[in-house]
This record gives C-alpha cells, sequence and structure tokens, in this order.
C-alpha cells in the first residue's frame, strides 16, 4: 500500500509534514489496527446509509461496499501494510480504499469524523469482549458447578482468617464461586445494555448538517439506539471504564480462587491435584509440581487493575469534548481484555481438571476444633445455657483438649462432664463432621442437601 501523501488526508492547514518524533506521538497504528474489523462495519453501516438518505449514488455505496471487503480480505490475509504516517485504522482503511476503488473512497467520509467514528468502533470492539466473556464465565461456571455436583457430600474445613473454623462441603466452597461468577456474569451483561448506543453520526462533536439517518446505521451495527447527545457520543469513555470495573472485579474473583488453589495443592494441605496440562516442574527439584497457571492468573489481575487506574487518569481531567489524550484509552483495554479473557480460559482448564483428595479434605475438617460451634449449640440446644456460657464451656473443653494434645471427639465424657455435668453421650452425634454440616439446612447452608437444591437452580439457569 502506498504511503505517499500520507498526511495530505488532513487537507491543505498543513504545509509541512510532521517529523519522526511527531509522527511516533501521533501514531495509533501500532494498536488501533486491532479495530479493523469494526471500523470497516462501521463504514459499510454509514455507506448504506448515505446512499438510502440520497447523500451518495448507490453505485459509489456499491463500489464503497466491495472494495472495504477487499481491504477487510487483505488485512485478514495478512498482506496489508499499515503506516504509521497515516496514523491510525481509519486513515490507513480510507487510504487503501481509495487506491482500490479510487473517487467514491473520497465521499465515505461525508456526514462523520474520525471522532464519531474511533467511538464507534472502539464501543464495537468493547461490546465483542463483553459477548466473549458472558462466553467465558458461563463456561466457568459449568466448570464450577461440575465439582459442586460431584462434591455435595465430601467434606472440608471451612476457614475465617485462614484458620480452620467449621466443616462445609466441597459442593458448598464450589458454589460460593459459581455465586461469584454469576454476579460478575450480571454486571456484564449489565454494562453491555447500557453501552450499546451508537456514536456514530455525531460527526466530530456537533452533529452533521447532512440529512442523515442515525438509527439506521444505529440499527445495522447491532445498537438498541444512537446516542442522544453528540458531545456526550464522541466524548464519552464511561463504556470502556464499566468494562475495565467488571473486568477488575471479576479478575479479583480469580485471583481469590488462583489463591486457594496454589495453597490446596502444596504438599502441607494436599486438598486438590492439578492436572499436568497446568502445572510446571522445577529445573533443580524433581519432586516439585508447580501450579503455575493459578500463578499467573493471580499475577496478571495487576495488570487489569492497572488499566482500570490508568484510563480513569487519562479522563479525569478532559474537558468536552474529544482531545488527544482519548487516543490512550484503547491499549490499556486491550490489554486488560486479553489477560481476563486468558484468566478465565485458563481457570476453567484448571477447576475442570482438578481431582479433589477427598481423605485428605476429610482429615482436615476433622482437626482444629473444627466442631467446637455444634459442641456450643448443642449446650445450648440439650441443656438450656445461654449461648454466651455455652461459648465458654465450650472453650474450657478445647483447653482441655488442647493441653490433652487430641481433638474434642477424643475427649471422654468423663472429661467433659468434668467442665459441665449437663453433657451426656448424645453431645458425640454433634462431634462428627459428617453430622455437623447435615446439621446446617438453613436456606444457603453447606449441608449436602441445600447444596443439591442449589446445583439443581444453577444446572436450570445455565441450560
Amino acid at each position: 500500500m502506498s504511503s505517499s501523501s500520507s498526511n495530505q488526508m488532513w487537507g491543505g492547514r498543513f504545509a509541512n509534514a510532521p517529523d519522526a518524533i511527531m509522527e511516533a506521538i501521533n501514531a495509533s497504528i501500532g494498536f488501533d489496527k486491532r479495530l479493523a474489523a469494526q471500523d470497516i462495519a462501521g463504514s459499510r453501516a454509514h455507506a448504506a446509509m448515505l446512499a438510502a438518505q440520497g447523500i451518495i449514488t448507490d453505485s459509489d455505496a456499491g463500489a464503497i461496499r466491495e472494495g472495504l471487503l477487499t481491504v477487510l480480505s487483505e488485512i485478514e490475509g495478512g498482506t496489508f501494510e499499515f503506516s504509521t504516517k497515516l496514523e491510525d485504522i481509519h486513515m490507513n482503511v480510507e487510504s487503501r480504499l481509495k487506491e482500490v476503488i479510487g473517487d467514491p473512497a473520497g465521499r465515505l467520509h461525508t456526514g462523520r469524523s474520525r471522532n464519531d467514528q474511533v467511538a464507534t468502533d472502539f464501543r464495537l470492539w468493547v461490546r465483542d469482549q463483553l459477548d466473549m466473556a458472558d462466553a467465558s464465565l458461563t463456561a466457568l461456571m459449568r466448570a464450577l458447578l461440575a465439582q459442586a455436583e460431584a462434591g455435595a457430600d465430601w467434606v472440608m474445613p471451612g476457614f475465617t482468617h485462614l484458620q480452620t473454623a467449621q466443616p462445609v462441603t466441597w459442593g458448598h466452597h464450589m458454589l460460593a464461586y459459581v455465586e461469584m461468577f454469576g454476579r460478575d456474569r450480571d454486571r456484564v451483561r449489565d454494562a453491555r445494555r447500557r453501552m450499546n448506543e451508537s456514536p456514530l453520526g455525531a460527526a466530530a462533536l456537533a452533529g452533521t448538517g447532512f440529512p442523515i439517518d442515525r438509527h439506521m446505521t444505529a440499527e445495522a451495527l447491532g445498537f438498541d439506539r444512537p446516542m442522544a447527545n453528540s458531545l456526550d457520543a464522541v466524548s464519552s469513555r464511561d463504556f470502556a471504564l464499566e468494562f475495565l470495573s467488571v473486568a477488575s472485579i471479576s479478575a479479583m474473583h480469580l485471583s481469590r480462587l488462583a489463591e486457594e488453589l496454589v495453597i490446596w495443592s502444596s504438599a502441607q494441605f494436599r486438598f486438590v491435584a492439578l492436572s499436568d496440562r497446568f502445572s510446571t516442574g522445577s529445573s533443580i527439584m524433581p519432586q516439585k509440581k508447580n501450579p503455575d497457571a493459578a500463578e499467573l492468573i493471580r499475577a496478571k489481575i495487576g495488570r487489569i487493575f492497572g488499566a482500570n487506574v490508568a484510563l480513569m487518569m487519562v479522563m479525569k481531567g478532559l474537558p468536552l469534548a474529544y482531545s488527544k489524550d482519548m487516543q490512550e484509552d484503547k491499549e490499556q483495554v486491550f490489554d486488560a481484555a486479553d489477560n481476563w479473557l486468558l484468566a478465565l480460559a485458563a481457570m476453567e482448564g484448571m477447576v475442570g481438571d482438578m481431582e479433589a483428595n477427598v481423605p485428605a479434605l476429610k482429615s482436615a475438617a476433622a482437626h482444629g476444633f473444627s466442631t467446637a460451634t455444634d459442641l456450643a449449640d448443642w449446650l445450648v440446644r440439650e441443656t438450656g445455657l445461654p449461648f454466651r456460657d455455652a461459648h465458654h464451656v465450650t472453650g474450657a473443653l478445647v483447653a482441655k483438649a488442647e493441653a490433652k494434645g487430641c481433638d474434642l471427639p477424643d475427649l471422654s465424657l468423663e472429661e467433659m462432664r468434668a467442665v459441665h455435668e449437663s453433657i451426656d453421650e448424645t453431645v458425640f452425634d454433634v462431634l462428627g463432621v459428617h453430622n455437623s454440616v447435615a446439621s446446617r439446612t438453613s436456606f444457603g447452608g453447606t449441608a449436602p442437601v441445600r447444596v443439591r437444591e442449589q446445583v439443581a437452580r444453577w444446572k436450570e439457569a445455565l441450560a
């Protein structure tokens, strides 16, 4: 593709071409070429509308349509030659279009500006990423749901402060993440609905005097409606910020799960075995199997958080309408989208492949005085003690077991009665971890019967 008289796309205002430094800081083609498909889709919709409104001829519109398809095929085929002298994807496409079809290419830009053009392209691109994130989140939720269904009865320790708290079921723990990622998916869908308005036709900032039909182009591009204010249309990037916000919250959830997988797969826990597909070995220690995929997810999340903050800083001081600062929006969003979607795919793979070590889970659940709360509750129910008194008695029994080097179920009835004489042999019914989880039947509780109800609800929701 020729780049001769490249900056003449600006018109006759400038006598001299920009020097190399200005070209380097001004050009965005190095990254915004990712918008090629969206740019060409927007241009095709715009050309069809111009013809329908009688602003350009049908023959010019046909030539533009076919020429744009040629340019797209060149880009997708890897034969297109991008030029930094042409600054951005819009100028690169239009310049090549002129080489392909001649004069009709010059009529394509009637009634629009690069300002509304890039705003449209970027919205279309972000919308595509939200759709992919929706599908990826759904796949991850299904993988977690399969784990939850398989392990509805598996007992494991529940933690607070990373200290053993109470027994829970594996299924209950997996469903906690289904709920989190379900809210992430709701945020994705909500963000998509809010951003699905078309900037195309807002032109530079004030609209245009040509009799364009913005509703036609909005419908052609799958938008719900055109944006109602031309200043807002070209200068708003809150759709990108909302995308980064949604991605950041979801990434935080991914990082929490990744952290648990790192801990759980350690030799000290042995709660799960991750597949070889998502682990690596050590160059020097042959016994090692490292959860590298989980660690990389945990690290990549920082890039997504950083992108969110960076774009906030770009936008925070900009007066209406468009400023060149806004060219700095895309690299942040591109990078965040790539890493979010990659992290979602990697997590789905790890969750789908991981195998729970059920005996290790059960053994860990039975240690750390995990049924102390069950003992306190039993004292309230069976002996009529106020809960605070029952809490004190249970604490004394925990201290006794700790001094003896055993767990609560290992204390004899006589040792328990020495602390409180009302305790009888039925207390041992609540000190087993399976009895403990089975008793937690409140809505949202860890009892297997509740877990299976929630599994059924989510299976229907994801069907």
